[in-house]
């Protein structure tokens, strides 16, 4: 992973910006690290498993393990890239993230905590070992890749709606107390987004939940059918490109919004919570 300081210099004698990314084993995340790397960043492209690592390594990136639900994972991550750049680090993407799908019902405390040790306390845990970094340069961006699930609720999904929302929260409060600092944090809600996602999560439920054994199995067998469907899309699904055109803008322009949606139903679902009755917004939800 070493490289000289003169790998580190772009054509015009600056430094080269430093980029660290949660998640990038596949989906979104890989698709951000090829992109900032093809734009002249310095990327630190992270993974869970050292497969993944590994793979990532091969395709010319400089990969590390981070693990979110290990704190001394997050350390090592952080001392590696502060040692690399001499302790610089100029955008976070906080991408990592899983979903576990079940009927609230059926969840487990063990669920629930799997479910926010990832989505929610690691990212934490990540965000505040970097943010002194920044505060020592007096700029930074930290991008939290959240959801249209973290401002709208949606049936099966209680424990990754819960996590989107509380990971709402922290960020909206991380952007008001770092106004004065020179690091900008901002949110970015997609819509679906083709990914292994479903994938996933199916896996996620299978290892947590008693699918055969909950009253609601037929639910879970049609989750599992459509799963197994590579036709069967959301409407309105849009391909990863969609949320780096968000990425680019979240951490390249002088001015970033605060917050940016992605895919139209994203855009949809943020509009309708504003103006609908709940008993009307469940509704759709529930359609949805």
């Amino acid at each position: 992973m070493q490289k000289s300081q003169a790998m580190v210099r772009r054509e015009d004698g600056q430094s080269q910006r430093t980029a660290l990314i949660t998640g990038c084993s596949s989906g979104i995340g890989e698709a951000a690290a090829q992109l900032l790397r093809d734009r002249g960043w310095r990327v630190f492209a992270t993974a869970r498993r050292t497969l993944d690592v590994h793979r990532l390594e091969r395709a010319g990136f400089e990969a590390l393990q981070l693990d979110l639900n290990d704190s001394l994972s997050i350390t090592v991550a952080v001392d590696q890239v502060m040692e690399a750049t001499d302790g610089r680090i100029d955008a976070l993407v906080n991408n990592g993230a899983f979903a576990l799908p079940g009927a609230v019902e059926d969840l487990s405390r063990a669920a629930m905590r799997a479910q926010f040790e990832a989505n929610v306390f690691g990212t934490m845990e990540l965000t505040n070992r970097v943010i002194p970094m920044m505060r020592e340069h007096g700029q930074g961006r930290i991008v939290m890749l959240s959801s249209m699930l973290g401002l709208v609720a949606a049936p099966w999904l209680g424990s990754y709606n819960a996590s989107k929302f509380a990971l709402e929260g922290f960020t909206d409060t991380l952007r008001m107390e770092l106004a004065d600092s020179g690091i900008r944090v901002v949110t970015i809600n997609p819509g679906p987004v083709e990914s292994r996602f479903r994938a996933s999560a199916l896996a996620n439920a299978k290892r947590f939940i008693n699918l055969r054994g909950s009253v609601h199995a037929e639910q879970y067998d049609r989750m599992e059918r459509r799963a197994a469907d590579p036709d069967h899309k959301m409407p309105g699904t849009s391909t990863p490109a969609a949320v780096l055109r968000r990425l680019v803008k979240a951490i390249e322009s002088p001015r970033p919004k605060p917050r940016y949606y992605v895919t139209t139903p994203a855009y949809t679902l943020a509009f309708l919570r504003r103006i609908l009755p709940t008993s009307l917004m469940d509704r759709v939800m529930r359609r949805v």
